[in-house]
Parts: structure tokens; sequence; C-alpha cells
């Protein structure tokens, strides 16, 4: 099946490299040896009941001839009442042994089928949440990181000794290299992971003594690819938000800038959008996934590179959205187009997963250092 998926889904990149061949071929031979596989499973299963019939008969003849030699001789050791009653005790135990040796081919075909699945349900969920959580039911001051450090399962640490306070109400930018520990700084806010040393702190309170619902109610997230769901663009607007009404969400999308392609669809908001919003534009799904996050209004707004895969002409367009969506709401920023986070309130440039220069935008040019390197090369 994953052969079959990678074939189908890459069929563009398959004959950009003039690959078919090559991909017929792989496909192929795994679905002849799957092919063999499957024929020697169904040849055991047809004769698993032609083979016990004949083995059973075959046995309760040698029984019967055996038996019928001892009654008819002379020196015979059982009569016949006993001898009957004795065929009737084995043609009853016969069925039971032809039934477990059909159920010998189901059983480790389903204990198969239920490892891969309890590798799914029992997985475990490393964040624990505490019996008697403290609330957490707004955000009032501002949100401090102290001495964090992360690390994932390999060991290697990917953020060193983070110290970070973010204000309310305030924009910050975050930028740097690929894999500088951008995003997994931002994840560890709504707890998506645990820090291993250090805290992080919302008014004060360590968000791993807070319940995860209250925690995550007060934040909305904004990712560089929109994870739009099968459903109507209405039921995408008003996810994870009870009872949405349609002028909410109608007011959401025209904040978005979205509004207007809405409305030009056959069906409007009842349009089903497809396969993680396969039926509309880069541009599109960002906005209405910015729509989504503003019928949540969220106190807190993360943003994940938001921009960052669409081109100019749609980057306008979204940035007039997030700036709709930004104003008035304590706002954490991760972008690598320096041209959408100059008016931050401050830009903290990371490397390496350390904090290396921070400041506001005219302030790291002055400075000359990482930012202002990252600044010209763009400019160029």
């Amino acid at each position: 099946m994953s052969q079959v998926e990678e074939t189908l889904g890459g069929l563009r990149i398959i004959k950009a490299f003039l690959a078919e061949k090559k991909m017929s071929s792989r496909f192929n031979s795994i679905t002849s040896s799957m092919r063999d596989k499957n024929t020697k499973v169904a040849v055991r299963q047809s004769l698993a009941h032609p083979v016990s019939e004949f083995m059973g008969s075959v046995m309760i003849a040698i029984v019967l001839w055996f038996g019928s030699t001892q009654i008819l001789s002379d020196t015979c050791s059982i009569d016949a009442p006993a001898f009957m009653t004795y065929i009737a005790i084995l043609y009853s135990v016969i069925q039971p042994i032809k039934d477990f040796a059909r159920a010998a081919f189901g059983i480790p075909k389903g204990l198969a089928s239920m490892d891969r699945i309890d590798a799914i349900l029992k997985a475990g969920n490393p964040i624990v949440e505490l019996e008697k959580p403290k609330p957490l039911e707004s955000f009032e001051s501002n949100i401090e990181f102290d001495c964090v450090s992360f690390s994932y399962d390999n060991g290697r640490e990917v953020l060193h000794d983070i110290s970070l306070t973010i204000p309310k109400g305030r924009t910050i930018a975050i930028v740097g290299a690929s894999g500088a520990g951008k995003s997994t700084l931002v994840d560890l806010i709504p707890r998506f992971y645990d820090c291993c040393k250090g805290s992080i702190r919302i008014d004060g309170k360590d968000i791993r003594e807070t319940s995860l619902k209250d925690l995550r109610s007060l934040m909305g997230n904004v990712n560089q690819d929109p994870i739009l769901f099968n459903d109507t663009i209405f039921n995408n607007i008003a996810f994870g938000v009870k009872d949405a009404t349609m002028e909410s969400v109608v007011a959401a999308a025209k904040i978005a800038n979205a509004h207007d392609f809405i409305i030009e669809k056959e069906e409007g908001y009842n349009t089903n959008i497809g396969d993680r919003g396969c039926k509309l534009s880069g541009g599109q799904r960002q906005r209405i996934s910015i729509a989504r996050a503003i019928l949540k209004n969220p106190p807190i707004l993360i943003l994940d590179e938001a921009t960052a895969s669409l081109d100019t002409e749609s980057e306008r367009i979204v940035q007039e959205a997030l700036d709709n969506l930004m104003h008035n709401r304590t706002t954490v920023a991760i972008a690598h187009r320096l041209s959408t986070i100059k008016g931050a309130d401050e830009i903290i440039v990371m490397d390496e997963g350390r904090i290396v220069e921070r400041g506001r935008h005219e302030q790291l040019i002055e400075f000359g250092g990482y930012y202002r390197k990252l600044h010209d090369m763009q400019a160029l």
C-alpha cells in the first residue's frame, strides 16, 4: 500500500525524471511477491478442509477395520456395544479438531493485525497533566521563558538556555536559518512538547502545572502548511468553536480577506474543499486558516511562517489578513521573509538553538551582525 501511495502521489516527479519504467518495475516486483504470498495462503487455506476431511475419514476407516477385527477374533478385549460407544465419542472429537485446524490460520493473522493496531492505540503520551491543575482562564501579563533547554529523543539539544519575556499585546518575531530551533521554541508554548530544563510561565504560572484545555484555549495557530479538513468551508472556519453562527463565520472570513472568493463558489460557504483543501489555491487555504484563528479569537497568536509558501500577490493579501488578525493580540511569529516582520516590537535572532541577537529591525540593521547578513542576502 505504501508503494501504491508513493507511485500515485508522485506521478508528477516520476514523469519529470522519466522514471516510469523504474517505478513500474518496482511496483510489479512488489505486487508479484504479494500475489505469490496470497496464492500460497489461499492454497493452504483451501486445502485445510479437504485434507482434514480425508485424514478424518482415513482414521475412521482404520479404527473401524481394527475394531471389527478385534471383535470378530476369539481373543477380543472389547465387545460391540463398547466399540460403538467409542466410535460415537471419536466422531464427536473429530469436528472440534477440524475447527481448530481452520482457526489455526485465522489466529496468527489476527495477532499480526493486533500488534500493528496496538502500536497506535497503546502509544504513550509524554505530556502528563496534573490531577488537579491550576486554572488559567485568561492572559493578563506576559509569557516568560526561563533558562529553557530542550532535546528530542536522540539526546542532542535543540534549544540551549533560552530566556525570553513576551509582554501582553506585543509582537515578537523569531528569525534564523532552518534548523535553528524556531519552530521547536514556539511548539513549547502550547505544550506540544515539554522543556527538558527550565520553565515556561504564563502570568507567573508554570504551564506544566496548568490545564491543557485552559492553556490551548488561549492560543490560535496559523502554520506554513494550512491543515484543513475534507469538509465545507463553513465547518473548516468554525472548527473548534461551539455553536458558531453563519454571521460570525462570515465576519471572520471578511477580516481574513476570504469572503470574496468564497461567495464566488457555486455553493458558497457550503462548498466542500476536498482532502486537505486540494480544491483551493495556496493563498485561499491560508486565508481559510486565518479566518479559523480569527473566529476563535485567541489572546495569543502563533504564526509559523504563514506566508513562506505563497506568491507575491497572495502574500500581500494574506499579510493584510494577518495584520488584521494580529491587531491588539500577543503574537509570536516565525518568519523567513524579513519584510513581513519589519514592524515587530522585538525581533529574536536564533542560531543553532541559541538567541544570538535581539532588538527592533532598525537596531539590528545598525548592529551589523547575523540579522544584517540575512537582510542583505534577501535584499540582494
